[in-house]
């Protein structure tokens, strides 16, 4: 069940109208708007949840929970320089993660699912706020997940070649906690650093201490990074600065190591800034949990992904990557997985996630929407025979 010609090229058109209108966070009205125009093309109706969520709901076995599929809408702060001719035309917003293609699948899966009998009720999700960590949060609040029984995601990857799937079991995304510490002395003159605490100097040994938290803390077969982002501090040249602020970022592949890190960074910073004789403030902002693959559910999303790209194309080794996705936050209330679709443009050039060249080989928009028809089939599948 793969889009046929005529499908796939409105779901690349689709897929290049979002491209020229990114919208950020929780601002996609006229994305969800398009989104409903999709649906409503395959007389599927929709709801809204927090202003700019589209949710529709597909029937199947009534005594079967829903299987939900989510893809993200939102777009991110960055300025467009791949010079397509569907570049974005908001001036420094751009879809520099692929999350139009994301939607347009979706859109296309919902297609491919109307032609067929459901053994289980299927429930799309068209998510806001994926890049400010916010969406999933509020919908999960909002009762998206009430009578879903199992959810499903997937995130286009330009690692990947065109017809691969990443389906592994455990680490798909790290959690992402961000920190603040800031630290404080009494300033004064360059010149006589004997009269007074250096925050610079205290701020230099523990940025290098900092390194040593994953190196000499974190068991070797476990991942996590800890990178300081920002410092600031100091006003002039030949005065000794009375605060310095750093701002970084802590990612960690489990629970366990995120809190982990988190105690050693706490324990680090106020034993460095005791040795340096400077106050130190340290503050969190709690980002998203790590997403991970039961091996249950990641052997469910192989066989889906197996029957689109072949079992050639399924890729079952470990990712490497510390990025972070709010569909965590799902699966800590349902059981589901994520998959990776390869993406890449096979030309040679960089085009990394982020970054204002980012694009990716619309022919996954294809591949993504068959896989999201297949795992609700296989999913529902299985819960109607263990229900």
């Amino acid at each position: 069940m793969t889009p046929d010609d005529d499908l796939l090229r409105q779901l690349v058109e689709l897929r290049r109208d979002l491209h020229r209108h990114p919208e950020l966070g929780w601002d996609v009205a006229r994305t969800a708007g398009r989104v409903e125009q999709g649906l409503a093309a395959c007389g599927i109706g929709t709801r809204r949840i927090a202003d700019t969520a589209v949710v529709a709901d597909l029937p199947g076995r009534a005594d079967v929970p829903s299987i939900a599929l989510r893809a993200d809408l939102d777009a991110l702060p960055v300025t467009e320089a791949t010079g397509l001719s569907f570049a974005s035309e908001t001036p420094g917003v751009m879809h520099a993660c692929g999350h139009d293609g994301h939607t347009s699948a979706l859109v296309g899966a919902a297609a491919l699912l109307r032609r067929v009998q459901l053994p289980a009720p299927v429930r799309l999700i068209f998510q806001p706020a994926e890049e400010t960590a916010e969406g999933a949060r509020t919908l999960i609040a909002q009762g998206v997940l009430d009578g879903v029984g199992r959810i499903f995601g997937l995130h286009l990857d330009v690692a990947l070649p065109v017809g691969t799937v990443a389906a592994p079991d455990g680490l798909v995304n790290a959690s992402t906690d961000e920190f603040a510490l800031v630290l404080t002395g009494g300033g004064g003159h360059a010149a006589r650093p004997h009269e007074a605490a250096d925050t610079v100097v205290a701020a230099g040994f523990l940025l290098t201490a900092l390194q040593t938290i994953v190196a000499r803390r974190v068991p070797p077969g476990e991942r996590a990074v800890v990178s300081i982002g920002r410092i600031v501090g100091g006003t002039a040249s030949n005065v000794l600065a009375e605060s310095v602020r750093l701002e970084g970022t802590i990612r960690a592949a489990t629970p366990q190591v995120r809190s982990l890190v988190r105690n050693a960074l706490e324990e680090t910073a106020f034993g460095m800034a005791a040795v340096h004789d400077v106050a130190v403030d340290i503050s969190f902002a709690s980002g998203t949990p790590p997403v991970l693959n039961e091996p249950v559910m990641a052997d469910l999303a192989r066989r889906a992904a197996g029957a689109v790209v072949g079992a050639n194309g399924v890729r079952t080794a470990p990712l490497h990557n510390m990025g972070g996705e709010d569909f965590g936050f799902y699966l800590e209330h349902v059981p589901g997985s994520v998959v990776r679709i390869g993406g890449q443009i096979a030309d040679g050039l960089t085009r990394q996630a982020h970054s204002g060249r980012f694009d990716f080989d619309e022919r996954a928009i294809g591949i993504a929407a068959a896989y999201y028809a297949r795992i609700a089939i296989e999913a529902g599948e299985a819960l109607a025979t263990t229900d």
